[in-house]
């Protein structure tokens, strides 16, 4: 299993996770007892049930590059151009336009 944490404008929303190729994302529960929390997409409004769905919510796909910059990203992070989750671990954890940022739980450490 994959997991990482989501933050919406720097809080900890919620917990997107992927395991024998079913995604799920569910709201951290403190997240949603605040006054001024918001969903992190109207698409995933908030609720405590998690959400679930065999491919890649497109709140999350829409944070990828597409075309030349997803080609160069994959081919330079060694990550196949069909694992959208793996991009997404990748290259959505840093300074990004919007409110959105994915960490990536237990990740490895890196050289």
């Amino acid at each position: 299993m994959r997991s990482a944490q989501v933050y919406y404008n720097g809080r900890l929303a919620g917990r997107l996770s992927k395991d024998r190729g079913v995604y799920r994302f569910e709201y951290d529960k403190d997240y949603l007892s605040l006054a001024d929390g918001g969903p992190v997409s109207l698409t995933l409004p908030m609720r405590t049930a998690p959400y679930e769905s065999e491919i890649l919510f497109p709140a999350f796909v829409n944070l990828l590059s597409e075309g030349a910059n997803k080609a160069i990203q994959t081919r330079l992070l060694k990550i196949d151009e069909n694992d959208y989750f793996g991009l997404l671990l990748a290259t959505a954890g840093g300074d990004r336009i919007g409110p959105l940022t994915i960490k990536e739980e237990n990740a490895p450490a890196r050289d």
